[in-house]
């Protein structure tokens, strides 16, 4: 059975559409345009921190983000970047008896917006708080010790195969993949995915349900 529901942050609660935004005002290039090329780098299965490098060879991403926070432009994001079924779907786990936790590759500036936000949840925790990131098997024994279950009744919920479903499923947890955002559009059709995931879904306000049934199915 699932007892508890581990989300990722980046396009699974948060809409980063704005963040990627800001990026593309920073270097000066077509809010399009960066786009164009953020969606060919993940297509071709590289990391996305190559887009960066298109547009400024030698670009580092650690200090760029300290010198926007030098100049009062910061990566941030809010109330109004959360997807509009993030909110209302946690509070419906939690309701229905669920242990539920957030845990993504983010940084300690953005642990603590996503604490400021007061979203219903039992564990925040980012890469940083951790000092390891997706897909490394280490950060989801982090998240196997911070549930109070076995690795086999946790689901983490993920719009990435590389660095959610596949290195999650090789820890024994159950999971989902959300297609959403341009990971999860751009690989729904990956055979792996139906292969790897215990679920497929459109929207988190699916989850409640889904987990209801598989849960009943289980017993």
């Amino acid at each position: 059975m699932i007892r508890a529901v581990v989300f990722d942050v980046g396009e699974c609660l948060v809409d980063e559409t704005r963040e990627y935004g800001t990026w593309a005002d920073w270097l000066g290039v077509p809010r399009h345009t960066f786009s164009a090329v953020f969606g060919a780098i993940i297509a071709r299965g590289l990391d996305y921190r190559e887009t960066f490098q298109v547009f400024a060879p030698g670009f580092d991403l650690t200090e760029q983000r300290q010198k926007r926070a030098a100049v009062g432009e910061p990566e941030t994001f809010g109330e109004e970047d959360l997807y509009p079924d993030a909110r209302p779907t946690l509070a419906r786990l939690r309701a229905d008896g669920l242990w539920v936790g957030i845990a993504g590759n983010q940084t300690a500036r953005a642990g603590g917006i996503l604490r400021s936000l007061d979203l219903p949840q039992d564990m925040i925790a980012t890469s940083d708080d951790w000092g390891v990131s997706k897909p490394d098997p280490a950060f989801f024994g982090r998240v196997v010790d911070a549930a109070p279950c076995e690795a086999s009744e946790i689901l983490y919920v993920g719009d990435r195969l590389d660095n959610d479903i596949r290195p999650a499923a090789a820890m024994g947890l159950k999971t989902a993949l959300i297609r959403r955002g341009p990971w999860g559009i751009i690989w729904q059709d990956d055979p792996e995915a139906d292969r790897l995931a215990t679920m497929r879904i459109d929207s988190l306000a699916e989850l409640p349900d889904r987990i209801a049934e598989f849960n009943a199915e289980a017993r």
